[in-house]
C-alpha cells in the first residue's frame, strides 16, 4: 500500500498543473501578438516623448541660428575687400565725385592761412593722468572719446573719475582728466562717427600740415576761466595762434569753431584784448592782427532747439558714416 501511495505521489508530482499545461497554438500567437502590439506602444511613446518640441527648444534653436548667422556675416565682413562697397557703389551710380580738396588742388589752390579749430562740447577726447587704484594701466589713455570701451568694464571707477568737484567745479582731489593734445583730439568722437577728420583730409590734400593746423582742445565739462585757471587753455591758443602766423609768412590764421567751441571762442576774444591779469593782455587790436576770419559752425547762439531734430530724423546721416 506504501509502495502504491508513492507511485500515486510521484504521479501526481510528476502531472502538471492546469496553469502549465501545454498550450494551444493559437494562443501562443495571441499572447505574442499581444507582446508584439506592447513593444510597438512602447516603442511609439518613446518616440513621441522624444519628438515633443517645447517652446525652450524653439527659442534655443532661433538664438543659436541668429547667432550661426551674425558670426558667418561678421567673417564675411571681415574678409571683404575695404574696396569692394566703393566699387559696388559706383558701378550702380556711377564714379563717385572728386573730394572737395582735390578739386581745390586742381584748380591751383595751395595752404595759405593757417587754420585753427575749436571742437564743441563732448567732442574733445579727454584722458587720465592720474587717478585711484581702479584706473591701474589707463595711464594717459582715453576715458571719453574713442572706443569708450572702459565705461563697460569699469563703470563707477569711470563715473568717479569723469565726475568734477561740487565745490571747486575742477577734478576731485588725486585725480587728473586732461584734454587730449593734437589733431586727434576731435578727429573722431567715436569708431565711424568723424568730427574734423573729413575737413582735415580735404585740407592736406591742398598742402596743409599739422604745422599749419592746430586744435584748440580744452576740457569742455568745466567753465570758460577754470580751462584758464587749470590748463592755461586760453594762453596756449593765444600762443600758437601767434606763432603760426610768425611762421607762416605773416598770413593771418582762420579760426573753425564748432557748436560750444563757438562760445568758448567768443569768450576768447574777449579774454585776450582784456588787460592781464584778467585777461590775455593782447589789446584791443590783437584779434584784427592775428585773426583773418571766423568761420563758426553750428553755434548755439540762440540755444540748441535744432538738436531735438537732428535726434529724431536723418540729418546727422552727413556725420555719422560706417564703413
Amino acid at each position: 500500500m506504501s509502495l502504491i501511495r508513492r507511485r500515486k505521489g510521484s504521479e501526481a508530482e510528476k502531472d502538471p498543473s492546469p496553469s502549465s499545461e501545454p498550450k494551444i497554438h493559437g494562443e501562443e500567437e495571441k499572447e505574442d501578438d499581444n507582446d508584439k502590439d506592447k513593444t510597438k506602444k512602447k516603442k511609439k511613446d518613446a518616440k513621441v516623448k522624444r519628438n515633443k518640441w517645447s517652446c525652450i527648444d524653439s527659442c534655443c534653436w532661433f538664438v543659436g541660428c541668429i547667432c550661426t548667422v551674425w558670426w558667418f556675416l561678421l567673417f564675411l565682413y571681415q574678409m571683404m575687400p575695404s574696396s569692394l562697397p566703393q566699387y559696388v557703389t559706383e558701378a550702380i551710380t556711377g564714379p563717385m565725385p572728386d573730394p572737395p580738396g582735390l578739386k581745390l588742388k586742381k584748380e591751383g589752390l595751395k595752404a595759405k592761412h593757417p587754420v585753427v579749430f575749436v571742437p564743441g562740447i563732448v567732442t574733445g577726447g579727454l584722458e587720465l593722468w592720474e587717478g585711484h587704484q581702479c584706473t591701474e594701466g589707463l595711464f594717459r589713455k582715453r576715458l571719453w572719446g574713442g572706443t569708450f570701451g572702459e565705461v563697460y568694464k569699469r563703470p563707477s571707477c569711470w563715473v568717479d573719475h569723469m565726475s568734477l568737484d561740487n565745490e571747486t567745479g575742477l577734478d576731485p582731489p588725486g585725480i587728473r582728466v586732461r584734454p587730449v593734445s593734437g589733431l586727434v583730439a576731435a578727429d573722431y568722437f567715436a569708431a565711424g562717427y568723424f568730427v574734423w577728420a573729413v575737413l582735415i583730409a580735404n585740407l592736406a590734400r591742398i598742402g596743409y600740415e599739422e604745422k599749419t593746423m592746430y586744435m584748440a582742445a580744452y576740457d569742455w565739462r568745466i567753465a570758460f576761466q577754470n580751462t584758464e585757471v587749470r590748463d592755461q587753455t586760453l594762453s596756449r591758443i593765444k600762443s600758437n595762434i601767434e606763432l603760426m602766423v610768425a611762421t607762416n609768412g605773416g598770413n593771418k590764421a582762420v579760426i573753425i569753431p564748432h557748436s560750444m567751441g563757438v562760445l568758448y571762442f567768443l569768450h576768447f576774444m574777449k579774454w585776450v584784448e582784456a588787460p592781464s591779469p584778467m585777461g590775455g593782455g593782447g589789446g584791443s587790436d590783437w584779434c584784427a592782427k592775428y585773426i583773418k576770419a571766423v568761420v563758426n559752425i553750428g553755434g548755439p547762439f540762440l540755444g540748441v532747439p535744432k538738436a531735438i531734430a537732428g535726434l529724431f530724423s536723418a540729418e546727422a546721416r552727413d556725420i555719422a558714416v560706417a564703413r
